[in-house]
């Protein structure tokens, strides 16, 4: 009875170690590269759409789940006593014992292999640049704080988040719907590459004195927290200029200048970056709005590229 009994809570902690909230980062990249799709196909593939959506998800739930294993491997997590819930810090269910290391590892790997035999329907499906996707989004995803291999600590961690929930998976959604890659699809995918580059430094801040403390140099750790307010201020900003161009260019119908609309939330998120940068507990906002402002971005840019698409 006891087996039966503890089956539903370890459920439960299975399912709070995956971070389920933070599925945007992966769910707006595939909305919106399949929003562009219906824009210039005017069709809607739903099962390959939520294929990828799903296949996206498992990757992404992998990828949180295994570098959980590795901070604590390295003892990350462990020494991480500014983190600020539930943005920084990991889940902490191996720090509070709720799930041992090896249940942690186990759940990771079911996560990328779930994710990747979706990948390899996709594949036989639509084509074989699906292959070169997720190739690369496993293993930025698996060695992204990898022992000896470290690719935040070798300081691409930020570029390589930006690359593997935001261009990657837009294109690659764009991809399945439409079986070809445009230029298109690149310029959209990069106001969502920013902001979730951006979601990962204000984060860093938090992180900063475990992440130095253990050798994980990410560019926070590389400049320091003062140093960096400015450069998390630059992503704040940067993200709405391929919106503009693609709008100016004719590539983007006028409806996305709607997706401008949260600049109001990036520059409250600016001024709590720039004047708490260095209290963890107080620049806790800004990793808020950041987050929010990704979200919304990624919505309004698929609302109006589907309004677009079925206005013709």
């Amino acid at each position: 009875m006891k087996g039966t009994a503890d089956s539903p809570l370890k459920a439960l902690l299975y399912l709070q170690e995956l971070r389920a909230p933070f599925f945007t980062a992966s769910i707006v990249p595939v909305l919106v590269g399949t929003s562009l799709a219906f824009l210039h196909s005017g069709e809607w593939h739903w099962l390959i759409f939520l294929l990828a959506l799903t296949g996206t998800v498992l990757i992404h739930a992998g990828a949180n789940v295994i570098n959980d294993y590795f901070d604590h491997l390295n003892g990350n997590d462990e020494a991480n006593i500014d983190f600020v819930r539930p943005f920084t810090g990991g889940s902490r269910m191996i720090q509070e014992g709720l799930l041992t290391p090896n249940e942690v590892l186990g759940l990771s790997l079911a996560c990328f292999t779930l994710g990747s035999a979706i990948g390899f329907y996709l594949v036989y499906r639509t084509g074989l640049l699906v292959l070169a996707f997720g190739i690369v989004g496993v293993l930025g995803g698996a060695l992204y704080v990898a022992p000896r291999v470290s690719l935040v600590a070798h300081g691409i961690g930020e570029l390589v988040i930006g690359i593997n929930f935001g261009i990657l998976p837009v294109i690659g959604s764009y991809y399945v719907q439409t079986g070809e890659v445009r230029w298109e699809a690149l310029l959209v995918s990069l106001p969502i590459a920013v902001l979730i580059a951006a979601i990962l430094f204000i984060n860093e801040f938090q992180d900063y004195r475990a992440d130095m403390a253990v050798g994980k140099r990410g560019w926070v750790v590389r400049l320091g927290r003062s140093k960096s307010a400015p450069v998390y201020t630059t992503l704040m900003v940067t993200w709405v200029l391929p919106i503009v161009a693609g709008v100016t260019l004719g590539v983007f119908p006028l409806l996305c200048l709607a997706a401008l609309l949260p600049v109001v939330v990036a520059a409250k998120a600016i001024m709590t970056a720039r004047r708490h940068y260095d209290d963890p507990k107080a620049l806790t906002p800004a990793n808020g709005m950041t987050i929010i402002c990704h979200l919304a971005v990624g919505l309004l840019l698929t609302a109006t590229l589907v309004i677009a698409g079925i206005n013709g």
